[in-house]
């Protein structure tokens, strides 16, 4: 455990997380990840206003993040990393890339290219987002 995201990354070398926090908490979340100088943020919170996500976009525009979602399942290489709530069982190594805007569906294409023995190199499931305002 940390007190903060400044102290996990100084102490662990950390340049990934995911956001799993209430709505009212997430945009807070974002920027505290960014400013400790993590590079991949994954936030699978939902709901979070759209203010608060444009205050995200600008805060984040010219910096290193990158930031998957909001209300996005997450990411996931086979074999190697999984950042969100994806079913890891469905995935296989492979070289066929999955991007998409819903996570129902990506489950889909992951399931069929591992049935097809294609397997996944990246999986990117980042869900439209349907911010309250």
């Amino acid at each position: 455990m940390f007190d903060t995201v400044h102290d996990a990354v100084r102490d662990t070398g950390a340049d990934a997380t995911m956001i799993y926090v209430p709505a009212a908490f997430a945009a807070d979340a974002i920027l505290e990840a960014a400013d400790a100088g993590i590079r991949v943020i994954v936030c699978i919170t939902e709901g979070i206003p759209v203010l608060d996500m444009l205050k995200v976009r600008a805060a984040l525009a010219g910096s290193d993040a990158r930031l998957v979602g909001p209300n996005c399942p997450g990411v996931i290489t086979p074999g190697e990393c999984k950042i969100g709530i994806m079913p890891g069982s469905i995935h296989q190594p492979g070289k066929v890339g999955i991007v998409s805007r819903s996570g129902t569906l990506t489950y889909e294409a992951v399931f069929q290219t591992t049935r097809a023995g294609l397997g996944q190199s990246t999986c990117v499931a980042s869900a439209a987002t349907r911010s309250r305002g």
